[in-house]
């Protein structure tokens, strides 16, 4: 994974999932929603959380799925 994440900003964990009880996943980041999950999109997700290996591969899996993953080509304006 050494290439994916150059600034280490999945270590910081800014993605966190709720699972309800009906099987619907609640995707955050940095403590705001940005996805909802049903059905088979969900069931996919909960598979792949279950079978990665550690933190850092979890929050890689949820930043691809909610698109909130950061190329580096963003500037901050001022």
């Amino acid at each position: 994974m050494g290439n994916i994440d150059k600034r280490n900003r999945l270590n910081e964990t800014p993605f966190r999932y709720r699972v309800n009880k009906d099987n619907t996943v609640f995707l955050d980041y940095e403590g705001k929603h940005v996805k909802i999950l049903k059905g088979k999109e969900a069931d996919k997700f909960l598979r792949r959380i279950n079978d990665a290996s550690n933190e850092t591969e979890i929050q890689l899996i949820m930043a691809k799925i909610t698109g909130n993953f950061k190329r580096g080509n963003e500037r901050n304006h001022k």
